[in-house]
């Protein structure tokens, strides 16, 4: 009977020897993600990005490319309107491209070290490295952390990350305010470490004229009514029609109507705390014609809307702000311009006060309006 029982309890404590091998703690995991992290060759992932902001639900396709050292390929697509931007970085610089407008921006900037991104891999796992307050629990196919959110706004708090068990891949992330309420979700659907890219997988213009061939964007502009009307993306030079088109778009722009209420430019619904709408107008100038208006109280600022210059600019001077919809450009110091495009339309906010994050606010107000 005494050797029966120490062969029980012999067995008993190999069992639980053996259930805590094959259970891993939070620092085990932290231990392993910066192994990962540091490592890492190049990933590719692909998944649906939610935002939370505006007036509904915003839908985002993402796909995300990254190569060791500091090559980066992320594309936006809209899920209701197929239009897509692209962030790039190469041995080049920092490009944003638009494909339907065939335009691309480059950068002076050190973007994403300066700042993270919720779909990037390297972002989501310092978070978890860094935040020693880090909260852990393992469900049955992931590991879920719970950390403090660092994407260079205040208004986002807290994140909750969760970790493929087998090899650490992102499934998802919730990212919360201040008052526990998620703003942006990113649910990955595929994730594959050691991706195989090709030789101009990360080159600009490979990227925008593969890009462009698909592209199904707009060219917007003001109707008599002072409404906004789409215009169907540039005709073949083949086609007859592409002639009448282009002359009634530079019509158009050469003749805008004076505003009327309602008007039908995008008007943000959001506001600042104390800040009011004051008036508007239309300015014309040598390129082309552009509806401002102006806000006070609290902050002021101007909000100005115009079709989309066709333009490539190089080396802008700037910072590359992350709007989550898109990626605008922050220049000036004293006064700020926040600046940024989408559908056709390009946006510019001018403050000497408004912060940035009320900047971000005010742009992710206007995004699900865009094109009505």
């Amino acid at each position: 009977m005494r050797r029966i029982a120490k062969m029980l309890t012999i067995l008993i404590v190999l069992s639980i020897v053996l259930a805590a091998c094959g259970k891993k703690d939070a620092a085990g995991v932290v231990k392993d993600l910066d192994k990962v992290v540091t490592k890492m060759e190049s990933y590719q992932g692909t998944g649906t990005m939610t935002l939370f902001t505006g007036e509904k639900p915003q839908e985002y396709k993402v796909e995300v490319w990254y190569q060791n050292p500091s090559f980066y390929r992320i594309a936006l697509t809209n899920a209701e309107k197929d239009v897509t931007q692209i962030v790039l970085r190469n041995e080049q610089g920092v490009y944003v491209l638009t494909p339907s407008l065939n335009k691309s921006f480059r950068f002076q900037s050190d973007w994403p070290e300066n700042q993270g991104q919720v779909y990037l891999y390297q972002t989501l796992v310092r978070s978890i490295l860094s935040d020693g307050s880090r909260q852990f629990v393992s469900d049955k196919d992931s590991y879920v952390f719970e950390v403090a959110a660092n994407y260079n706004t205040h208004a986002l708090v807290r994140q909750k990350i969760w970790l493929a068990k087998d090899n650490y891949a992102p499934k998802q992330v919730q990212v919360s305010d201040a008052q526990a309420k998620v703003v942006v979700e990113v649910k990955f659907d595929k994730f594959d470490f050691d991706a195989k890219f090709e030789n101009n997988s990360f080159d600009m213009q490979h990227n925008l004229d593969a890009a462009a061939k698909d592209a199904k964007g707009t060219l917007l502009e003001v109707d008599e009514n002072g409404m906004l009307v789409e215009k169907a993306p540039e005709a073949s030079q083949n086609d007859p029609a592409a002639e009448d088109t282009a002359s009634a778009v530079d019509e158009g722009d050469a003749a805008l109507p004076a505003l009327s209420d309602p008007f039908g430019v995008i008007i943000p619904t959001y506001l600042p705390d104390g800040v009011v709408y004051q008036d508007d107008k239309i300015v014309d100038d040598s390129d082309r014609s552009l509806v401002l208006q102006r806000y006070g109280g609290t902050y002021q600022f101007t909000l100005t809307e115009s079709r989309s210059p066709d333009r490539t600019a190089s080396l802008v001077p700037g910072e590359l702000i992350d709007l989550g919809f898109t990626w605008g450009l922050l220049t000036g110091d004293e006064l700020q311009t926040l600046t940024w495009t989408t559908d056709g339309l390009e946006f510019r906010i001018t403050s000497d006060n408004l912060p940035l994050n009320e900047m971000v606010k005010v742009a992710a107000s206007m995004q699900d309006q865009t094109g009505k």
